[in-house]
């Protein structure tokens, strides 16, 4: 796949899944060793498992090098040939998380209200990553990605708790927050709630765009807008012990404001907002 096939893709759906090469193969399977080895910790464990056992969220515990490799192993193949064609490619990579699922996902969260425990279930607990949760129902915007990459580790079935996207939901999120943005420009990014407007953007998007599992397999990688609306579907698979796991990077924009910005990349080939 082209970097500009690859850009206008995301442009479109806002998210890419890039077939599978061999460079990437050999990444993941370095890859695959290690986060099994980190899974396995017991300190990690301790840290990172949530919902009753069934998700190891394993946030930043990758040993990645700061080029993204591991072992040795180089970062490489068309999603990051597509990232460094536009500009996008971090100077320095940081530690990738391991994201692992396993049989019987998803389970309540540890802590989490009823309410979303129910959302956890009915809509994948789909959302927008670096727009976090705080006290007194806020969401405000502490982690600004540039973009979402992930990398799967093992080769598991469809229906193993799939990655989930809402096509085209970067087209009704992004503006919606921007507009939040700019109608409130007195107030820091790190003050912005910008709950009502998530909430109501995410009300439009759950009624027009089409809900969407995502099964790519080793050697494949996905690359998602970071406006993109996500989650992780149900384990309804036969068990499979070692469980779904994907590698996450989610590089930071050095300016938060830029994050509700149009990407200038690709922003010719974005269709016009709903």
């Amino acid at each position: 796949m082209r970097p500009s096939e690859a850009a206008l893709r995301l442009a479109r759906d806002g998210y890419v899944v890039f077939p599978a090469d061999p460079a990437t193969r050999d990444w993941a399977h370095a890859a695959r060793g290690e986060a099994t080895r980190l899974a396995a910790d017991p300190d990690l464990r301790a840290a990172w498992l949530r919902c009753a056992g069934t998700w190891f969220a394993g946030v930043d515990v990758l040993t990645n090098a700061p080029d993204g490799s591991v072992g040795g192993v180089p970062l490489a193949g068309p999603a990051l040939d597509m990232l460094g064609a536009f500009g996008l490619a971090p100077t320095r990579w940081h530690a990738g998380q391991v994201s692992i699922v396993y049989p019987g996902y998803p389970q309540p969260k540890e802590g989490e209200s009823p309410g979303a425990g129910r959302y956890r279930v009915q809509r994948d607990a789909a959302h927008v990553d670096g727009l976090l949760p705080e006290g007194q129902g806020k969401r405000i915007l502490r982690e600004p990605h540039a973009f979402v990459l992930g990398l799967p580790l093992t080769d598991s079935a469809a229906e193993a708790a799939p990655l989930v996207v809402w096509s085209g939901s970067h087209r009704t999120m992004g503006p919606a927050l921007a507009r939040a943005r700019a109608d409130r420009r007195e107030v820091s990014v790190s003050d912005l709630d910008l709950s009502k407007t998530y909430r109501d953007a995410r009300r439009i998007v759950f009624d027009t765009c089409p809900r969407q599992p995502i099964c790519a397999r080793p050697g494949e990688a996905v690359l998602l807008h970071r406006h993109l609306l996500h989650g992780i579907g149900p384990w309804t698979a036969p068990p499979e012990p070692a469980g779904r796991a994907v590698a996450y990077f989610r590089p930071q924009l050095d300016d938060p404001e830029a994050w509700f910005a149009r990407d200038a990349a690709w922003s010719a080939a974005e269709p016009a907002a709903p």
